[in-house]
């Protein structure tokens, strides 16, 4: 039996791949497992149905037999225990690659998602201007020390794993504000993830979504 994930109907990154679905496509299409796709609008969300899965009223949940899970970062990580192609085969290797999880989802993404939902929500208000200064130093903050882990090297640790697919995930928020670009091994690492055909399947799979609810 294929897994069921959900995603939003008429996505609001407008197909761009910043929906958090498709890390989970990503894993998937990494995994080359099949899956299926529930589509839901923002109403739905918030229906008793989808809390039954979804405590939050968010998506992705991942649905396969009698397992139920729900945050996009616990998914990765069961499909990447499940399947191969995401951790390394030696345990201390796949010990580093969750750490690199945890490290994307629970270090870098607090401040990246800040930073994007000041420029969405509150963008001209007086406040503005010193509180996305200070915001952005926080995050200059966590891409200089990511860069200089990185080094040249093409991923976090030896081989691509589910660590990178996150930590991309997490660097892909920062589109539009060239923060990434200040550091060229961090905007030459996230391209190496754009470039790989299993996200390339995610997120045409994300888009198609997005351009067929602006059709109907």
């Amino acid at each position: 039996m294929s897994p069921t994930i959900t995603a939003f109907e008429s996505s609001p990154d407008r197909g761009g791949g910043l929906s958090r679905d498709v890390r989970v496509r990503w894993a998937l299409e990494e995994a080359g497992q099949p899956y299926d796709v529930r589509l839901l609008s923002f109403a739905a969300l918030k229906q008793p149905g989808h809390l039954a899965l979804q405590p939050f009223g968010q998506i992705p949940t991942y649905e396969e037999g009698d397992l139920t899970l729900f945050d996009s970062g616990a998914i990765v990580l069961h499909i990447a225990e499940r399947h191969a192609g995401l951790f390394p085969e030696d345990p201390n290797g796949r010990a580093r690659a969750i750490t690199w999880m945890f490290t994307a989802v629970s270090t870098m993404e607090p401040p990246i998602v800040e930073h994007g939902m000041m420029r969405i929500f509150e963008s001209g208000q007086p406040w503005f201007e010193p509180r996305i200064a200070m915001i952005e130093q926080r995050v200059r903050t966590r891409l200089a020390q990511l860069s200089a882990r990185m080094g040249d090297a093409d991923w976090l640790d030896g081989a691509f794993s589910a660590g990178d697919l996150l930590m991309i995930s997490v660097l892909q928020r920062l589109r539009g504000s060239n923060l990434v670009d200040e550091y060229p091994n961090l905007a030459a690492y996230v391209a190496r993830g754009e470039a790989r055909p299993a996200y390339q399947r995610a997120f045409a799979a994300q888009l198609a979504v997005f351009e067929a609810s602006q059709a109907g």
